[in-house]
């Protein structure tokens, strides 16, 4: 099983590890952006303000995307920290020339399949919200804190695998960024590189 995720992850998709991400970092203000959601609502980050918002990069026919919701690990952090009052942001940048590119309804039903429960789910149509942050693979997450900075970006975790059974083991960041952070305490961890499939800008 886990032998044909690893060759899929290689043939059929860009694993990303290496390097710094040009854009958006750590301790720096968040680009602000409106981006239309899945059902053409506009969102725009500024709405947020005085909120700590995660954004997640997102593409369905990534697996490393694919293993956090197989797993049910991405899921149950939209639910758990939404119900804390974060705000939860999925974003496909998927160029429209890809063949990767999902329509706002294809998006909009593979999140409900999976269960899942951002906020919103963003697409980033002319891919400028993606390169203003700097955005490289997917899944690549930010933490937003409530004066607009980023507290964190980078990984989902430390397990760069595409195996939905290390999502268990992992140490996730975005959880241990928000648990400090909501707690009154500086993030220990604010950058790390991050893994998965090349954003298909």
């Amino acid at each position: 099983m886990w032998m044909h995720l690893f060759t899929v992850a290689l043939t059929a998709m860009t694993m990303v590890t290496g390097g710094t991400a040009l854009g958006a970092s750590a301790g720096t203000q968040a680009p602000g952006f409106s981006i239309a959601d899945t059902s053409g609502k506009v969102v725009r980050l500024a709405d947020y303000r005085g909120k700590y918002v995660v954004l997640e990069w997102t593409n369905p026919e990534c697996p490393f995307v694919r293993k956090h919701y197989a797993s049910g690990n991405m899921q149950a952090l939209q639910k758990d920290w939404g119900a804390k009052g974060v705000v939860w942001l999925a974003v496909n940048s998927t160029s429209a020339s890809s063949p990767e590119f999902k329509t706002p309804e294809q998006m909009r039903d593979w999140m409900r399949v999976q269960g899942a429960a951002p906020a919103a789910t963003l697409l980033d149509r002319t891919s400028e919200t993606g390169r203003a942050y700097g955005a490289r693979t997917t899944p690549q997450m930010f933490v937003v804190d409530p004066a607009g900075n980023l507290i964190y970006q980078g990984a989902i975790d430390d397990k760069r695998s595409a195996d939905p059974a290390d999502a268990k083991t992992a140490n996730n960041y975005v959880r241990a960024a928000l648990t400090e952070a909501l707690a009154g305490k500086p993030v220990t961890v604010a950058s790390t590189v991050p893994y998965g499939c090349s954003v298909k800008y």
